[in-house]
């Protein structure tokens, strides 16, 4: 699949690090480094616009590197960029640790994972159908 995207950051294009990778590492795009305090958030730019097709979003997902090493993770997880969308590409940080963290230029802050969705037209009824699960929620399943 062909995505049209602009780059105006100073960072390659976004690439799959794998031939098996699922997402793409994003770049921060700074002119200063962001300290980010603990329990703070920040949007941070990458530089970055694309033109998805209709019948596609890209998720913004948090780096499993920086989430166990520095607490920083993604506020919004999954963020979406819908298809019609044609802004910056922006990322929404937070700091869950107890420890001031400093993004630099070029770090590489999230993943992108371009997927497809559908969108969906509601039937409204009265009753739904049955399932073994029925209406457990939360810790149905208990402990094994």
């Amino acid at each position: 699949m062909e995505i049209k995207i602009i780059n105006k950051s100073h960072h390659p294009l976004p690439q799959y690090a794998t031939a098996q990778s699922a997402g793409m590492d994003l770049r921060a795009n700074l002119s200063l480094p962001i300290i980010l305090n603990p329990l703070e958030r920040v949007m941070v730019p990458t530089g970055l616009y694309i033109s998805l097709p209709a019948g596609f979003e890209a998720q913004i997902r948090p780096r499993s590197g920086m989430a166990i090493k520095h607490g920083i993770t993604v506020i919004n997880t999954p963020g979406t960029i819908d298809a019609d969308y044609r802004g910056e590409i922006c990322v929404l940080l937070v700091n869950l640790s107890n420890e001031s963290f400093t993004i630099n230029d070029g770090e590489r802050i999230c993943q992108m994972v371009i997927a497809s969705c559908e969108q969906v037209t509601w039937q409204p009824v009265t009753t739904l159908d049955e399932t073994e699960r029925g209406d457990g929620g939360f810790g149905h399943t208990g402990n094994k």
